[in-house]
């Protein structure tokens, strides 16, 4: 993959500055530029030529769904992640059915940023929110324990995956994989894929989180 030129769009400076260090080390992705408002955002948006804009839902004067909208009007190839805190699935519906990429909320684990800018720009994104409490994948995995990555995980285990091509995938070290599998067999109360997948059929985890992929 090509460098990833990344805009990121807050009013708290906080954020920007977290999330660039959430970034910093990672090989590939360049923070071209920061704006905390909206109007901002557009101005930049030229000059930078973003290929993903990481954008705050609720900033005030011009927030984020309509700044959103005036971005993929004038820049329509830029992929828009949007960024909130608040888990809010509606809103969540609201972004992407207006083409924002993904919905992340500010709770993701800061490790797996990264990953979902990466995955969104290849297009390959195997949810359409990440960090979401409420999306399909999460909700069907919560009566089992797992978290948003391990039912990520799980839902590429189901697809016939290999570890390699699941860490190719996810942009993470095969290690990180089999740490992520190694906590769902523990949680699942199962000891390899064969009877994860097994279990995770009885529950009927394999189903909704293979529908929840994109």
């Amino acid at each position: 993959m090509e460098r990833l030129r990344l805009l990121v769009v807050d009013d708290h400076r906080l954020v920007l500055e977290a999330v660039r260090a959430a970034l910093e080390d990672e090989p590939g992705i360049e923070v071209v530029g920061e704006a905390l408002s909206g109007a901002r955002a557009l101005e930049l948006l030229e000059w930078t030529r973003p290929d993903v804009v990481l954008l705050d839902v609720g900033m005030p004067v011009m927030d984020g769904v309509q700044c959103l909208v005036e971005i993929l009007a004038r820049a329509p190839e830029v992929r828009v992640v949007v960024l909130t805190g608040h888990d809010d699935p509606v809103l969540a519906q609201e972004t992407l059915s207006r083409g924002a990429s993904a919905f992340v909320s500010k709770h993701i684990d800061p490790g797996d940023l990264a990953a979902v800018l990466r995955q969104v720009v290849e297009g390959t994104v195997l949810s359409s929110t990440a960090g979401v409490g409420e999306r399909r994948a999460d909700r069907a995995a919560r009566q089992s324990g797992l978290t948003a990555r391990e039912a990520d995980v799980l839902a590429a285990l189901a697809e016939g995956w290999s570890n390699k091509q699941i860490a190719r995938h996810l942009h993470v070290g095969e290690q990180a994989v089999k740490y992520h599998l190694t906590n769902v067999y523990r949680k699942l109360g199962t000891a390899n894929r064969v009877e994860a997948l097994r279990c995770a059929n009885e529950l009927g985890l394999v189903d909704t989180l293979s529908r929840a992929t994109v």
